[in-house]
């Protein structure tokens, strides 16, 4: 999706730039809403349901969760006031804070969360293995429920406090038991900071919000995900802009504040005007290519046929593909659990985006006889357009015969969580980019964490993960976690679970006269103000 370069010339000068509505964007009052244009549209309003960052960002606003990650990583109270474990740490007793509200002025109470949890944990990778784990949830009284173990489970806070997707997100009792997980409830009923406006919803263009007058924020201040969640504006809007030239212009003009990632073609100007800040993402906030594969249809349920792709994912050609500035991507990275994250390790790296000429080597060995494969290219996103671009023409070189089908990211959002077959809008291969938020924990990681579950689109099942993973899960001192996640590792490089193409960081960008953005990585719609003149 790369602009002409005489088009990004002008626009990065300030010139020809589209025709928008600056004396508008510019309009002082405290009823300018806070406008962030996002990577893709929103379609989907189900953060359980839906594996998509867009979902995430929406829900972050409308509803809360019972615990929080803060900037350094450690888990805090949210919505509870806080938790006892006894029984040698099997049995967790959590208790709500009072005064909580959903946004249609019913009390938050522990059937509620209990509901949530049930719903969330029968669709969330890390969530299905502590329901696993879990002998009983039960309601004490309004405030209080129990989580009891029926075996070690050494990552319970890690679960309830997962910062991305899926989160485990609290809803309404007769919401959350209205559909199961795969079926998006059709009830927007939040316990966050915002008020969604439905009826002003345009699908994949346009999400309007207002401040919560009952929402209930905590009294310490905003860190990370946790802390006070104040709105300090009464508006705020969620926007898609495809064209990334009308994004950066968009952000220079100031007709909108805030670009969820800002496009790579434009940080360099940005990184030099004085009037906008360009986030300073690090450790889980980077960002990690990857090859989502579907395992359950061939030619893919082929190992060897799933190792060639996984070789011919050259990280230094797809990061090259992005076109970064300095900095901004490190080849050499070969951890499926991000570098710079507690699980990182070098284990079985040297299995990973080997060269072209070994990829097809071993598509020779494999026994592929030329079947098709459906790849699918998001043309309107800003990092996935240009990764899938490089990654079809590696694919292409290694031998594989390619059908690359280009599509937006909500149609093809939809085609890859389906199961149907190639010649019935079905998929081969789809290249997708998850944060370190979600990568670095093994339970929750997209390339081990949905192991023999059947319940994601890539559908793998290694035998040689399985009892890792439950190692993993039942050992309680994060020093042997990390030897075991060290093998972990190495088996889903192995099985070729989750091809990943290189580590990098795509930053985001807001005005500098908002105050009070919370640099985490993900867009954090609270603790937002203008400066005043």
């Amino acid at each position: 999706m790369a602009l002409p370069l005489s088009r990004r010339t002008l626009v990065a000068a300030g010139l020809a730039l589209p025709a928008i509505h600056v004396g508008r964007a510019r309009a002082a009052g405290s009823d300018r809403p806070l406008k962030l244009v996002l990577n893709v549209g929103l379609q989907i309003l189900d953060p359980i349901t839906s594996p998509s960052f867009v979902t995430r960002n929406f829900a972050y606003m409308v509803y809360d969760t019972l615990i929080s990650m803060d900037s350094k990583g450690q888990f805090r109270p949210q919505m509870l006031e806080g938790w006892k474990t006894t029984d040698g740490g099997m049995v967790y007793t959590f208790t709500l804070r009072s005064g909580l509200k959903f946004s249609d002025g019913k009390p938050v109470t522990s059937e509620d969360c209990i509901a949530s949890i049930k719903r969330w944990g029968g669709r969330d990778a890390l969530g299905r293995r502590l329901m696993a784990a879990t002998k009983e949830l039960r309601q004490v009284d309004e405030r209080n429920f129990v989580l009891e173990l029926s075996r070690p489970f050494g990552l319970v806070l890690d679960a309830l406090g997962k910062p991305s997707v899926q989160v485990p997100f609290i809803m309404p009792a007769r919401i959350a038991n209205s559909a199961p997980p795969t079926t998006p409830v059709k009830e927007i009923v939040g316990s966050g900071p915002y008020l969604f406006n439905r009826e002003e919803w345009v699908p994949g263009e346009r999400a309007t919000f207002r401040r919560n007058p009952d929402y209930l924020p905590r009294n310490e201040p905003a860190d990370g995900l946790a802390g006070g969640k104040v709105v300090k504006v009464e508006r705020a809007e969620l926007l898609t802009m495809p064209e990334l030239a009308t994004r950066a212009a968009a952000l220079q003009t100031n007709e909108v504040d805030y670009l969820e990632y800002a496009p790579f073609d434009f940080l360099s100007g940005f990184l030099s005007n004085k009037d906008i800040v360009v986030a300073k993402a690090g450790g889980p906030a980077l960002m990690m290519a990857a090859l989502s594969i579907n395992h359950t249809q061939p030619p893919f349920d082929n190992v060897l046929i799933r190792r060639a792709a996984e070789a011919a994912m050259i990280r230094s050609e797809v990061l090259d593909g992005l076109g970064l500035p300095s900095g901004l991507a490190d080849p050499s990275q070969a951890s499926l659990f991000m570098a710079g994250t507690f699980y990182a390790s070098d284990a079985g790296k040297e299995l990973t985006g080997t060269s072209i000429e070994h990829a097809h080597e071993l598509l020779k060995q494999s026994g592929y006889k030329n079947e098709r494969v459906v790849f699918l290219l998001p043309a309107d996103s800003a990092l996935l357009n240009p990764i899938g671009s490089v990654m079809s023409d590696q694919l292409k070189r290694t031998g594989f015969n390619l059908d690359v089908q280009t599509q937006d990211w909500s149609s093809i959002a939809q085609r890859w969580i389906g199961r149907a077959p190639l010649d019935a809008g079905g998929w081969s291969l789809v290249p997708v980019v998850y944060p370190g938020f979600d990568m670095a924990n093994p339970l929750g990681n997209p390339g081990v964490g949905y192991n023999c579950t059947g319940n994601q689109p890539y559908g793998y099942c290694s035998a040689d993960l399985t009892p890792l993973i439950a190692q993993f899960e039942a050992e309680g001192d994060p020093a042997k976690r990390q030897t075991i996640a060290a093998s972990i590792q190495k088996a889903a490089f192995e099985a070729a679970t989750f091809p990943i193409a290189g580590q990098f960081s795509s930053p985001a960008a807001w005005r500098r006269e908002l105050s009070g953005v919370i640099d985490f990585g993900l867009p954090i719609m609270w603790n937002i103000e203008r400066k005043t003149a």
